[in-house]
């Protein structure tokens, strides 16, 4: 199993290598995928959840038609900064996926990220329809979009962006 430090996913991808973000909920996972830069991140599509081995299958093939290097996995942390029983359900999650195919994978805390997502939709003025269909993606297109940016602070500051 390949977990690492987010500044660390981006090292050693191939070139034109993309980064697929998850946010995974009880019963859908909204998925994000970055562009090959790894500057900006995209909101993808959004799976309902049916059986794990199903899931983790969908996901492979994201993986593979969009030529996906490195995961990062939204981590829901508590806003007293603990861990409970959902960060254990999504650590186990990757546990499970990166038994399929090991992948340089990073967990981000995806604290407020569905308030974002819900905040930059409304600001879209999308109807309440409309923003339940997207949330997931758009959550997970924050997740990602969050730790990009991190990657470029560090490239600022160290010259290499992996610092």
């Amino acid at each position: 199993m390949t977990i690492r430090k987010p500044r660390e996913i981006a090292r050693g991808l191939a070139a034109g290598a993309r980064i697929l973000a998850l946010d995974l909920g009880t019963r859908t996972i909204g998925l994000a995928l970055s562009d090959v830069g790894h500057t900006i991140a995209t909101p993808l599509l959004t799976i309902r959840r049916t059986k794990l081995k199903a899931d983790i299958g969908r996901i492979m093939a994201i993986i593979a038609e969009h030529g996906v290097g490195a995961l990062v996995l939204g981590l829901p942390i508590n806003m007293d900064d603990s861990e409970g029983p959902r960060c254990q359900a999504t650590r186990q999650f990757a546990a499970d996926l990166l038994k399929v195919r090991d992948l340089p994978l990073a967990f981000w805390d995806e604290r407020l990220s569905s308030h974002a997502a819900e905040e930059a939709l409304l600001e879209a003025t999308l109807s309440p329809k409309r923003r339940a269909a997207i949330i997931d993606k758009v959550a997970a297109a924050v997740i990602l979009q969050g730790c990009l940016d991190f990657l470029a602070a560090g490239a600022a500051a160290d010259g290499n962006g992996l610092g």
